[in-house]
């Protein structure tokens, strides 16, 4: 399913006053998505969607649940905090995924299924598209890649690519460069984390507002061709 590029950031930070100032520059950007990412959920919950979706009335929130289990209960209160999108685990009992996705159906919000740690990636994500998922997430996980800086979501993308028909994310350790390149290898819907790494300078939320927004208008820019 061929769908426009659409950037996303994801914000893993912990305080939701840094994750509004971060996601003022990226809107201002240009960036289409906002992520609240788990570190941020973790520490500030469905309160920081609310805060996001008070402040950005009109751009799509995808809340990083991860839901392993209770999966209705948790697409439900992020629905109603003002999230338009949950993550669910591919490695999550199927029920749960079912539960989601009913959730989801009724709140009128979509489903970003994570294949993250499945053990065979192409089963996991057809096993997502099978039941309901909207996107699927072909994501190496941060730990994953700390033991093996070798392994990338390139060892997986192409067969996924080839195995469904919904929408593909890949994440995980991309460099800016790489991000730019996702639309070109199926995957139109890019994100980039922040605070983020770029030729070894750290954004923190508080510095460089500028080099950001510049790195992030760029990559717009690129991502639309």
């Amino acid at each position: 399913m061929s769908m426009e590029p659409i950037l996303q950031i994801s914000l893993d930070l912990t305080s939701t006053k840094e994750a509004l100032e971060m996601a003022e520059v990226a809107v201002e950007a240009g960036v289409d998505w906002i992520e609240v990412g788990t570190p941020l959920l973790l520490a500030e919950g469905l309160h920081a969607v609310a805060a996001l979706r008070e402040r950005f009335p009109d751009h799509p929130i995808v809340a990083d649940l991860k839901t392993m289990d209770g999966g209705y209960l948790e697409t439900e209160m992020m629905a109603k905090a003002g999230a338009t999108h949950v993550v669910v685990m591919a490695v999550a009992h199927p029920a749960t995924i079912r539960a989601v996705v009913k959730a989801a159906r009724e709140y009128g919000i979509q489903v970003m299924g994570d294949i993250m740690a499945a053990e065979d990636p192409v089963a996991a994500a057809k096993l997502l598209e099978e039941n309901g998922v909207n996107y699927i997430i072909v994501h190496t996980g941060f730990d994953e890649r700390g033991e093996d800086p070798e392994r990338s979501p390139f060892d997986h993308l192409d067969a996924v690519f080839k195995a469904v028909t919904i929408p593909i994310q890949a994440v995980g350790g991309l460099t800016i460069e790489q991000a730019a390149e996702m639309p070109k290898n199926g995957a139109p819907l890019v994100v980039v984390g922040a605070p983020l790494v770029i030729d070894k300078k750290e954004f923190s939320p508080s510095t460089n507002k500028e080099d950001l927004k510049k790195i992030l208008s760029d990559l717009v820019q690129r991502i639309r061709g």
